[in-house]
C-alpha cells in the first residue's frame, strides 16, 4: 500500500486499525485500491440497497491514476425510464461507525476519471456528495456538497436550509449575483436551497438558468481557477467540508493541486431529528437511463490535516 500521509496521516491510520482514535480530530483513512478488496484501514464498503443492484464494483488494474490499482464503478439501466423516484447508483460509502462529526472540518481527497463515452445529455448525473446523517427526520435532504455533470459539463453544488435572496430574477434567466454573494436555486417547497459554486471552463449562463437569484448567506470567492473538464483525464480533488446550518459553515475546493473556491455561510441542514454525523459516499449516481455509465476511482484519503490529503499546493490554513 502507499502512503501519501504525513506522520500525522500514518498515526491516525495506525490509530484505525488498532481500533483506537482521539476524540479531537477524525480518523485518518486511506485506500490506494491495489488489492481485490477493500484494505481494512480503508473504511469504505459498497453498500447493498436496490438502487445499487444498478451498479458494479470492479478493482482492477488497467485504468490507474497511480500505482497498480483502481476501482471501476458502472451503472446499467435498472429503472424504468417513468420512475422518477428511482435512481441508479454503484456508491460507494465511508462505514456509518467512522462519519465524522457534523459540526468538524475534515480533509478529503480522491482522484476520478470519466469513461467514453461521457455522456452529453441533460440529465442528472453525480459522481460525489457529502450528506447529513438521517435519523429518522421525514424529507429528502439534499447533499450539501456534491460534484454533478450535465451536458458533459462539471459542476459544483451546495445546499442549505431556505435563505432570504437579495434578487430574484424571473424563472429561466440565470441572475447575475454582486461579488461575493451566492446564485441559488430556491427551492421552498423543501425548504432548501442550492448554490451553484463552480464550474468547468465549459459552462455557459444558460447551463445554470436554474440558479435565478442571489444571497448573501452563502459567499464564494473564486481564486481564479475554474473545475477540470470531464474529458480531460484523471481529476485529483482535495475538499475540505465543514458544515455550518448556522452560518459558521466552510468549503474548499481544489482540483489538481489548483485552488478553485472558498464556501461559506449557511451550508448543511439543520431541521430536528437530523443525525450528529457527516458522511461522503461516491460512484456514479443518476436517474434512470438507457446506457451505462462508467467512472474510475483511485486514492481515497480523510484526514483532519490537510497536508495528509493536499499534495502539491499549499494548505489554505
Amino acid at each position: 500500500m502507499r502512503l501519501p500521509f504525513g506522520i500525522a496521516g500514518l498515526a491516525a491510520i495506525l490509530a484505525l486499525a488498532s481500533g483506537q482514535g482521539s476524540a479531537s480530530s477524525v480518523q485518518g483513512l486511506y485506500e490506494d485500491f491495489e488489492g481485490t478488496d477493500f484494505s481494512p484501514t480503508s473504511g469504505l464498503y459498497y453498500k447493498t440497497s436496490e438502487e445499487q443492484r444498478a451498479g458494479t464494483v470492479e478493482f482492477q488494474s488497467q485504468v490507474t491514476y497511480r500505482g497498480n490499482g483502481a476501482v471501476k464503478l458502472s451503472v446499467k439501466p435498472h429503472c424504468t425510464q417513468d420512475n422518477e423516484d428511482c435512481s441508479e447508483r454503484a456508491e460507494i460509502w465511508e462505514k456509518p461507525e467512522l462519519w465524522a462529526p457534523y459540526d468538524q472540518g475534515v480533509w478529503y481527497g480522491f482522484a476520478v476519471k470519466f469513461a467514453e463515452p461521457i455522456p452529453q445529455d441533460d440529465h442528472r448525473y453525480v459522481i460525489a456528495q457529502w450528506k447529513r446523517e438521517i435519523a429518522g427526520t421525514k424529507g429528502d435532504f439534499s447533499p450539501f456538497l456534491a460534484f454533478r455533470m450535465n451536458k458533459g459539463k462539471l459542476f459544483a453544488t451546495v445546499e442549505t436550509n431556505l435563505v432570504k435572496a437579495t434578487k430574484i430574477e424571473p424563472e429561466g434567466k440565470a441572475a447575475d449575483c454582486a461579488n461575493g454573494e451566492a446564485k441559488v436555486w430556491l427551492r421552498p417547497e423543501t425548504n432548501q436551497t442550492r448554490a451553484l459554486v463552480a464550474t468547468d471552463a465549459n459552462w455557459l449562463p444558460a447551463n445554470g438558468e436554474r440558479y435565478n437569484a442571489c444571497t448573501a448567506e452563502l459567499t464564494v470567492t473564486s481564486h481564479g481557477n475554474v473545475l477540470p473538464d470531464p474529458r480531460s483525464g484523471w481529476i485529483d480533488f482535495a475538499i475540505f467540508s465543514k458544515p455550518g446550518p448556522d452560518g459558521t459553515g466552510h468549503i474548499e475546493i481544489f482540483a489538481n493541486d489548483k485552488r478553485i473556491v472558498t464556501v461559506k455561510g449557511r451550508i448543511g441542514h439543520a431541521e430536528k431529528g437530523l443525525g450528529p454525523d457527516q458522511y461522503f459516499k461516491f460512484g456514479p449516481y443518476r436517474s434512470p437511463d438507457k446506457n451505462i455509465w462508467t467512472l474510475y476511482y483511485d486514492e481515497f484519503r480523510r484526514s483532519s490535516n490537510c497536508a495528509d490529503v493536499l499534495k502539491l499546493a499549499p494548505c489554505p490554513f
